[in-house]
């Protein structure tokens, strides 16, 4: 985990989250390399869980696909991901799971990679830019709040070899038929997940 990494994510949670109300979070990619985001979410009121594909520090549930989440829908408040995305194959497949486990009303703060070195974990498929994260907003109807490049120098030699994109995204609320046609869509996608 590079330093400006750490801090978009700060500003994302003094930003979007209120410290006095509860709140359940989930971290995609949480394995601890180089340090994690947990140490970022410091409310008592906060529930986090650490979710990867591999058992280690930081993981409180281990996946056996990236593109199903053992949760039940409308489970989190707020979802984070931080130099995970690039790692998954298919994606969009996990983005639709995100939204499905998401609370309406509930955030998504996504942090991915524009540029950087080649680094398979156990692959390295992707880099992101605002256009990527319009089209991910599109694709799981979640409304797109801020989204930008981070093209900045930066004083740690480690992160200004990436490069971060930033995201904030929030589920609508709907009625009964908008959920409804939500769930929908979600199972479909699982079904058709090639894992």
């Amino acid at each position: 985990m590079h330093f400006s990494s750490m801090q978009h994510m700060e500003r994302l949670i003094q930003q979007y989250l209120v410290h006095d109300t509860e709140l359940t979070i989930l971290d995609i990619g949480s394995y601890d390399v180089n340090g994690s985001y947990q140490s970022l979410l410091t409310s008592p009121k906060w529930s986090y869980t650490g979710i990867d594909l591999a058992a280690g520090p930081n993981v409180d549930l281990v996946l056996s696909s990236p593109y199903q989440l053992p949760l039940p829908d409308e489970h989190a408040d707020v979802v984070i991901s931080g130099q995970a995305f690039e790692h998954i194959e298919f994606f969009w497949l996990t983005w639709i799971e995100i939204e499905r486990v998401l609370k309406p009303g509930g955030y998504v703060f996504l942090i991915a990679p524009s540029r950087g070195p080649e680094h398979g974990y156990p692959v390295d498929c992707w880099r992101y830019y605002p256009d990527g994260f319009r089209a991910l907003a599109k694709y799981a109807k979640l409304e797109l709040i801020e989204s930008g490049t981070d093209w900045g120098l930066h004083e740690d030699q480690a992160s200004a070899a990436w490069g971060d994109t930033v995201g904030v995204f929030r589920k609508p609320i709907h009625g009964w038929r908008g959920k409804l046609k939500h769930k929908v869509r979600a199972r479909l996608h699982r079904l058709l997940a090639p894992f």
